[in-house]
C-alpha cells in the first residue's frame, strides 16, 4: 500500500493511470498482460439479481452512494473507480466491531440511497454481514460486489439486490467490477453450473457498456510506450514557463486510455497538479455550457435558429440587435464586437471592499460590484454597441453573452443553475461547474493569474475572464470550472451522438447539426470551433481530421472531438499564471500532444 504522512493516498491522486499505480504487494500489469487479465475477468463475471435493472446505475442526480468494504484488499482501486463516475462515500465495514456493530453501520448510512458492499468469502463468514445486507436492500438499493469462488455464491442466497460476481480476485477484477455498476464496461456472462439452490447454470443478466471505461491504451490498439512524447512535450511547456502545470486526458472508442498531471498550480512548486484538481476553463463555457443548453432547447423545440434576438430578448427589439438570427450569432457573424469595456469602465462609486444590499455581486476577495450594474452598464453598452462585420467571421463574447440572454428568457432558470441540472449532475461530472468557490477549497482550484491592476488578488475560484468576473462569475462566454475527467465525460456523450449512461441528452441530428460547418465564410459549427481547412494553419493540429470540432480557453485550455477516430482529447493548463503569457501557443504544445495521439494510433499495437 502506498502511504504518506497521512496514511492512504487515493490512486486518483498518483499520476498516469490508475490502474498503473501500486496498490499492493503486487506490481499492477499494464498492456497486453492487463488486457489478458481483463478478458479473464470478463470471462468470469456474472450479474445476478438484477431484474429491476439496477445495474448499471442510472439517474445519478437521484442517487447518494456510500462504498462499503471489509477485507478487500483491492478496496482502494474499486472505490477509486467508482468515484471516477459519481461521488460515492467510503465506508470501512471493519471499524464496525466490537463496541461498533454493523447496526451503527446503517445508522450511519441512513442518509444514503445507493449502497455498494464489496464481500468476499472471509467477509460472509460473519452471518451479521448478510444480515446488514438483508436489512438493507428492503429499503434501499444495494449492490454487492463479490470476489472469489463458487462458495461466495452459496452464502448470499437471502440476498436478493443485484450481485456482480467474479471469481477473479485482482486489481483489475476490482476495475471492472466498479466499471460494470456503472456501465463503464457491459456484462455478458451467464452462470456454467449449478453453485447453489438459488443460482444455478444459466442465469446472469447481460448489461450494455454506457460510460467511459478507464484502462490501458492497449485496449483500445495503441501501444502506451507511443505516448511517451505526451510526456516530453508537457515536461517542455513546464521548463520554458509556457504553464506551471496541466493535466491531459486521452478517450478513445469510449475508453479512457491516458489521463496524467504533470508539474504544480504555482511555479513555487508547492502544490503538484493532480488528476481530479479543476481549472478555470475559459471560453471552453462558450460550448461546455451556453451551446449544450442551446442545443437541448433546440432539441426540445423551445428555440429556433431562424429566430431573432429581438423574439428571445425584449430589450434588444428597439436596437440593431433586433433582427440577428440566433444562427449569426452562434457562428459569430452577427457583426457583433469582440467584447465589451470591463474593469477600466468600473467607476469608483460602482465597487466596494465589503458586500452588501447596495454591493451584492463578489467579483473577487474585496470587490463588491454594485447592484444591477450589469443591467445599467453592462447590457446596454452590448444593445449599444455597433454592427460593423455582419455576414463576416469576427470570434465575439458578446455573441455568447447574447445567447445566455436568449436561454435564460426561455427557460426561466439562470445559465448555472440549468447546465447544472441538466448536464454535468446527471452525467456524473463532479467538479464541472460556475463559482467553484461555493463547492470546493481553493486548494483543490489551480489559480489563474494574479491580477495586480483591478481586483489585487491571486485569482484562485475566480472566473479569469474580467467580463465574466463583473457578472458574478457567471456568463456565456466563460466562468465554467471543472476538471479533466469531467469535460471527457461531457464531450463522450456529445461523441455518442447526445447519448450518455443510459440517458439521450439531444438528438443525434442536433448534435451532427451543432457540430458540422455550417458556414461558407469560416471554419465554424454553431458554437463550436472546428477543423481548419487551410492547411499551413495546422488547427487544432496537423494531423486533426476534417471531422474535429471543439473549442480552446484562453488560460491554456482546449477540448477536441474527432469522429474519425473516436477520440476525445482534454488539455488543461494554466498559462495566464502569474501573468498571461504566450509560450503555450508559440510553442505549439497542445497541438503537438494531439498529434502524438494521432500518431500513436496510426502505428497502433
Amino acid at each position: 500500500m502506498i502511504k504518506n504522512k497521512w496514511g492512504r493516498v487515493p490512486l486518483v491522486l498518483l499520476g498516469f493511470a490508475l490502474f498503473n499505480t501500486a496498490c499492493a504487494q503486487n506490481p499492477p500489469l499494464t498492456g497486453q498482460a492487463f488486457i489478458a487479465e481483463e478478458r479473464l475477468v470478463g470471462s468470469s463475471t456474472v450479474l445476478l439479481n438484477n431484474a429491476s435493472y439496477l445495474v448499471p446505475l442510472q439517474k445519478l442526480e437521484d442517487l447518494k452512494i456510500a462504498s462499503v468494504h471489509f477485507s478487500n484488499q483491492y478496496a482502494t482501486v474499486f472505490d477509486s473507480l467508482l468515484n471516477k463516475y459519481n461521488k460515492v462515500d467510503l465506508f470501512d465495514g471493519a471499524a464496525y466491531s466490537g463496541n461498533k456493530t454493523l447496526a451503527n453501520l446503517t445508522s450511519d448510512l441512513k442518509f444514503y440511497n445507493t449502497i455498494i458492499v464489496q464481500v468476499n468469502d472471509a467477509d460472509l463468514g460473519n452471518p451479521d454481514l448478510i444480515d446488514f445486507i438483508s436489512s438493507n436492500q428492503k429499503n434501499k438499493n444495494v449492490i454487492v460486489a463479490a470476489f472469489g469462488n463458487g462458495s461466495v455464491l452459496s452464502k448470499l442466497d437471502v440476498v436478493t439486490a443485484p450481485i456482480v460476481w467474479t471469481e477473479r480476485v485482482s486489481q483489475v477484477s476490482a476495475m471492472y467490477s466498479a466499471e460494470a455498476i456503472f456501465g463503464g464496461i457491459g456484462i455478458s456472462q451467464k452462470l456454467t453450473k449449478n453453485y447453489s439452490a438459488v443460482y444455478k447454470t444459466g442465469m446472469g443478466f447481460i448489461t450494455d457498456k454506457t460510460r467511459l471505461q478507464y484502462t490501458v491504451p492497449e485496449e483500445a490498439g495503441i501501444n502506451a510506450a507511443n505516448l511517451q512524447g505526451i510526456d516530453k512535450i508537457a515536461q517542455e511547456a513546464i521548463r520554458e514557463h509556457a504553464t506551471p502545470g496541466c493535466v491531459v486526458l486521452v478517450a478513445k472508442d469510449g475508453k479512457v486510455i491516458f489521463n496524467k498531471a504533470y508539474g504544480y498550480h504555482t511555479y513555487d512548486n508547492v502544490i503538484p497538479d493532480k488528476l481530479t484538481d479543476i481549472f478555470d476553463l475559459a471560453s471552453m463555457t462558450k460550448v461546455s455550457a451556453t451551446t449544450m443548453e442551446t442545443m437541448q432547447l433546440t432539441d426540445q423545440g423551445k428555440l429556433s435558429l431562424e429566430k431573432t434576438l429581438g423574439d428571445y430578448i425584449p430589450l434588444a427589439r428597439k436596437s440593431n440587435k433586433n433582427d440577428i438570427r440566433i444562427r449569426e450569432v452562434l457562428l459569430h457573424q452577427a457583426g457583433l464586437i469582440p467584447d465589451i469595456q470591463s474593469f477600466e469602465k468600473v467607476k469608483p462609486t460602482d465597487h466596494s471592499t465589503d458586500s452588501s444590499a447596495a454591493y451584492p455581486t463578489k467579483v473577487s476577495d474585496h470587490y463588491y460590484l454594485r447592484k444591477d450594474y450589469y443591467k445599467d452598464v453592462m447590457l446596454p453598452d452590448m444593445l449599444n454597441s455597433p454592427l460593423k462585420t455582419r455576414g463576416q467571421y469576427v470570434y465575439s463574447d458578446v455573441s455568447m453573452l447574447f445567447m445566455q440572454e436568449v436561454v435564460e428568457n426561455i427557460t426561466a432558470v439562470p445559465l448555472n443553475i440549468y447546465v447544472q441540472q441538466h448536464f454535468y449532475t446527471p452525467l456524473g461530472m463532479q467538479t464541472a461547474g460556475f463559482l467553484p468557490l461555493y463547492r470546493f477549497t481553493p486548494d483543490r482550484i489551480i489559480p489563474t493569474e494574479n491580477d495586480k491592476e483591478y481586483r489585487m488578488s491571486l485569482l484562485d475560484g475566480y472566473v479569469h475572464d474580467p467580463t465574466a468576473a463583473l457578472l458574478g462569475g457567471v456568463a456565456g462566454h466563460a466562468g465554467l470550472f471543472g476538471s479533466a475527467n469531467d469535460v471527457a465525460i461531457l464531450y463522450q456523450m456529445v461523441l455518442n451522438k447526445g447519448s450518455y449512461g443510459g440517458a439521450q441528452y439531444f438528438k443525434p441530428e442536433v448534435v451532427d447539426l451543432f457540430t458540422s460547418k455550417q458556414s461558407p465564410v469560416s471554419r465554424r459549427g454553431l458554437g463550436f470551433d472546428r477543423w481548419d481547412p487551410i492547411a499551413e494553419r495546422h488547427y487544432p493540429s496537423k494531423l486533426a481530421s476534417d471531422q474535429a470540432f471543439g473549442h480552446t480557453g484562453f488560460t491554456g485550455t482546449c477540448i477536441w472531438v474527432d469522429p474519425k477516430y473516436n477520440l476525445v482529447y482534454v488539455f488543461l493548463s494554466n498559462r495566464v499564471n502569474p501573468s498571461v503569457a504566450s509560450k503555450l501557443g508559440s510553442l505549439n504544445i497542445r497541438p503537438r500532444i494531439q498529434d502524438v495521439v494521432y500518431e500513436a494510433i496510426t502505428k497502433g499495437l
